[in-house]
C-alpha cells in the first residue's frame, strides 16, 4: 500500500473523506460595470460569468472531484427583469454550469425572484429539489411543497439541508394571495418606512423587501430533520440565500426570523456549518454553540483581475475551506463530541 499522503491530506493526518463546492452571487447581467445601490462598491456584471466560467474550470480539473457545488443564490442580476433579459441571461449561465461536471445546488436569493414568480422557478433548472434523497419511513422529514427545501446525502454520515429564505416574502408571490398579504402585514409591522427596502431608523434593520423569512411550518420541517440527524449521529451543513448569525453579517442582510432559525439549529448537536450568500462582503463567525456561519464573498462585486468561490474539503474531525480570490481560508474543527473515526 501507497503510504503517500495525497495533497488533500498533507495539512492534516486524518483522511480527506470529501469536498464540494461553494459560489455565491453571480449576478450575472449584459450590461457594463456599475455600482450598489449606495453607489459605493463597483458591480462587475458581464464579468462575473467570467469568473463562474473559471470557477467551474478549477472544479473540473481538482485532484479529487467536489461531489457538487452549492450556487448559493442570486445567479442573475435584477437589471435584466428591466431589459426583457432574464430568460436569456439564465439561459448563459446555466450552459456555463453544464460545462460542471458534478451536479450543482440552487439556492433561491431575493435576485431570482426579481426575475422570475416562485412559479416559474418551480418549473425551471433553478429547481434542482430532483438532488433530494428521501429518509425510509420518516415521512416528517419530506419537505413540502409551499416552499423550495430539500435534504440530501453526499457522502455517508453528511447531511446537507438546503433552505428557502424567501418562504416568508413579498418577492415573486402574486399580489393577490392571502400569503403576499401575510408578509406585506409583517414587513409592514416592522418597516414603516414608505420605501420597504429602506432600513432607516429601524430598530431591526433586517426587514426590508429584499430580504425574507422562514416559514414556521419550513422551521417544524427542519427541526424534524435535524433531530434524524441527531439520532443517526449525521453531521449537517446548512445552506440558505440569507445569513442568520448577525456576527457574520450585516444586520441589514439578516433573514426577517432569524432567531427563529437560530433556536431550531441550536437545539441540536448536529449542525457543523451555515453557509449564505446576500451580504456581498463575506462574513464569518463561530457561534456559541460551536456552529459555524460562513456567508460567502460575492462574486459580483469581485474585481476581474481576482476570484470568488471556495472548495470545503471534509475530513473526520473538521471541514476546510480553500478559499480562492477574495475568499479567505477557513478551518472550521467539528466540536469535540462530534469528532469521529471512519
Amino acid at each position: 500500500m501507497d503510504d503517500k499522503p495525497n495533497p488533500e491530506a498533507l495539512s492534516d493526518s486524518s483522511e480527506h473523506l470529501f469536498s464540494f463546492g461553494v459560489i455565491a452571487d453571480v449576478q450575472y447581467a449584459d450590461l457594463e460595470d456599475g455600482f450598489n445601490f449606495q453607489g459605493t462598491r463597483r458591480r462587475y456584471y458581464k464579468h462575473s460569468l467570467l469568473h463562474l466560467q473559471g470557477a467551474i474550470e478549477d472544479w473540473n480539473n481538482e485532484n479529487s472531484m467536489p461531489c457538487c457545488v452549492l450556487q448559493l443564490g442570486d445567479i442573475i442580476d435584477g437589471y435584466n427583469a428591466q431589459y426583457n433579459a432574464s430568460e436569456k441571461s439564465l439561459e448563459l449561465v446555466m450552459d456555463m454550469f453544464k460545462r460542471l461536471k458534478v451536479p450543482v445546488h440552487h439556492t433561491w436569493g431575493n435576485h431570482e425572484f426579481y426575475n422570475f414568480s416562485r412559479e416559474y422557478l418551480t418549473h425551471s433548472k433553478l429547481n434542482t429539489k430532483f438532488l433530494e434523497d428521501q429518509i425510509v419511513h420518516h415521512p416528517e422529514t419530506m419537505p413540502s411543497e409551499d416552499y423550495y427545501a430539500y435534504h440530501f446525502v453526499p457522502f455517508p454520515k453528511f447531511r446537507f439541508i438546503l433552505l428557502d429564505a424567501y418562504d416568508l416574502s413579498v418577492l415573486g408571490v402574486d399580489q393577490s394571495s392571502p400569503k403576499y398579504e401575510q408578509c406585506m402585514k409583517i414587513l409592514r409591522e416592522h418597516n414603516p418606512n414608505t420605501e420597504l427596502n429602506s432600513p432607516q431608523g429601524l430598530s431591526e434593520p433586517q426587514f426590508v423587501q429584499f430580504n425574507g423569512g422562514f416559514s414556521q411550518e419550513q422551521l417544524n420541517w427542519l427541526n424534524e430533520v435535524l433531530t434524524f440527524s441527531d439520532t443517526n449521529q449525521e453531521k449537517v451543513v446548512i445552506v440558505s440565500h440569507l445569513p442568520i448569525y448577525p456576527d457574520a453579517s450585516d444586520n441589514v442582510c439578516l433573514a426577517w426570523n432569524y432567531r427563529d432559525a437560530l433556536a431550531v439549529i441550536w437545539s441540536h448537536e448536529c449542525v457543523v456549518c451555515f453557509f449564505a450568500g446576500h451580504t456581498h462582503d463575506g462574513g464569518y463567525s463561530e457561534d456559541p454553540f460551536g456552529v459555524y456561519h460562513v456567508n460567502l464573498e460575492g462574486v459580483i462585486e469581485t474585481a476581474p483581475d481576482s476570484q470568488a468561490f471556495g472548495t470545503v474539503h471534509v475530513y473526520p474531525d473538521k471541514m476546510m475551506l480553500k478559499g480562492r480570490g477574495r475568499v479567505p481560508d477557513r478551518i472550521m474543527n467539528y466540536k469535540k463530541e462530534r469528532a469521529f473515526h471512519c
